[in-house]
């Protein structure tokens, strides 16, 4: 049921390059899906090279938390495919609502006009959240280039335009277009395009693996918020806003900090006049314990961004939700003081109706309910991860869970994610960082599954290094 994922039809897979190392040729191709999209699919955050040794898994069709590949291989879907499959794959409700859409009113510009799915969402996002303004964007990147653009257009309507710099935490991310880059504090992302970027200000995260001995979460939190503060009180008449995301970094390696944090930041931009926008987008929907990570520190943003687990993972879709303070600011008879931001699809009707449908399911199941108690299974089953010698800093926040490991491999990430998926388990770690996101539909067998494959694919990847060791030894 859960065979090995490497198949002797994909080893013939391979891509060279001639001597000038600018044009491609093709040999020993078959005609296989991952063959033709190799031909012609540049494949997002990848090397391409490496798939000379790894072709890509071509995946037929997909159910609750299982991916199935052309060949009749199963693999559970421990990161909800980047974070987005909440309910997981092909959920029959989401399925009726689109279908039913699809039939009614595929696309209209919303420009002009209006429907009744982008309606309903952002009257059900304002009750949720208590921002009552909602404006659409495609993915999460855009929704961090909308909220950065209107925090600094708001403030050059208010007759402040010399508050337009933004501050994030080290470590931070928050999307990988150019703007989105700027407030990005990774450089494997960013250092590339780094003559593109207006590079934002970092001040230090509070990231609770910072502890000194004695030391709380809550104290690392306010360490880190005293760096907020200094930077703000020196840089707070060019700031427009700082941006952060919510209790949990994931893209830094799943770095966990205290909701103290949240509530200093709020404080602390209130008091300087700085917006406070949160990036909800990996962490919002149930991903952290709460609806929303931010609301487990009772604060109140000034932007939310939302994207991923929007529409459960169907249709891309992100939504900036903004107060009536900021909205205001922009309503005038001066076009130029409006929000001339769009794109073709905002509030595509059939994404909307999926995001509805989606929250329509947090209510019918009591999904925060259920996932605490999820949770507790899941927690169980990674008990041998926990107690592993090579594991440090076991860590989880509602269902994300989080382990990093002792190893010197330089390609640990590569090698523990190929022997998951020789095990039926779809992880990839972040650096040295396993972690574990997986849809909130997993059952009995499925957290067996997943607890039992994540523990063998780190001893294997260990064994694998122990054995380079042996050699290198001996040579």
């Amino acid at each position: 049921m859960h065979g090995p994922a490497s198949g002797a039809g994909q080893a013939a897979l391979r891509l060279r390059f001639d001597k000038a190392g600018d044009s491609p040729q093709e040999f020993l191709m078959d005609h296989s899906l991952a063959s033709r999209s190799l031909r012609h699919v540049w494949h997002p955050c990848t090397q391409m090279k490496r798939h000379e040794a790894a072709p890509p898994i071509a995946i037929d069709h997909a159910s609750g938390p299982w991916l199935i590949d052309t060949e009749g291989r199963r693999y559970l879907d421990g990161i909800s495919s980047w974070w987005v499959n909440l309910f997981g794959h092909s959920h029959p409700h989401i399925r009726a609502a689109l279908t039913e859409q699809l039939r009614k009113l595929d696309h209209v510009m919303l420009a002009g006009f209006t429907h009744a799915p982008v309606v309903e969402l952002s009257e059900r996002l304002a009750g949720l959240t208590g921002l009552g303004h909602a404006f659409y964007g495609s993915d999460g990147a855009s929704a961090t280039e909308i909220a950065l653009k209107m925090s600094a257009h708001y403030w050059r309507n208010q007759g402040q335009p010399a508050k337009h710099r933004f501050v994030g935490l080290a470590g931070g991310y928050h999307g990988e277009t150019v703007g989105a880059l700027s407030v990005t504090d990774i450089a494997l992302f960013r250092d590339a395009y780094g003559p593109l970027l207006r590079l934002s200000a970092t001040v230090p995260s509070p990231d609770a693996r910072q502890a000194r001995p004695g030391e709380s979460a809550a104290d690392v939190a306010r360490r880190a918020a005293e760096g907020l503060e200094a930077w703000l009180q020196a840089h707070h008449q060019e700031t427009a806003a700082l941006i952060l995301e919510p209790l949990v970094q994931c893209a830094a390696g799943m770095a966990m900090h205290d909701a103290e944090y949240l509530r200093l930041a709020r404080a602390l931009c209130d008091h300087y006049s700085v917006h406070l926008v949160v990036d909800e987008i990996a962490v919002g929907f149930g991903r952290t314990g709460s609806l929303f990570a931010h609301q487990q520190a009772g604060i109140r943003p000034d932007f939310i961004c939302l994207s991923k687990g929007l529409t459960g993972g169907t249709l891309p879709l992100s939504a900036v939700l903004t107060t009536d303070e900021v909205y205001a600011a922009f309503y005038d008879d001066d076009a130029a003081r409006g929000f001339l931001h769009s794109h073709s699809y905002t509030g595509n009707p059939l994404a909307c109706r999926a995001a509805v449908a989606t929250l329509e399911l947090f209510e019918q199941l009591d999904q925060l309910a259920a996932n605490r108690q999820l949770a507790e299974k899941i927690s169980a089953a990674f008990a041998g991860l926990n107690a592993h010698p090579c594991v440090s800093n076991a860590r989880r926040q509602g269902m994300i869970w989080a382990w990093d490991i002792d190893t010197a491999l330089p390609d640990f990430g590569q090698r523990y994610h190929q022997a998951a998926l020789d095990l039926g388990l779809l992880l990839r770690p972040i650096g040295r960082t396993l972690y574990c996101m997986p849809p909130y539909v997993l059952d009995d067998a499925d957290i067996t599954h997943l607890g039992q494959a994540a523990l063998a694919a780190l001893n294997t990847t260990l064994q694998q290094e122990a054995e380079l060791a042996a050699k290198k030894g001996k040579a």
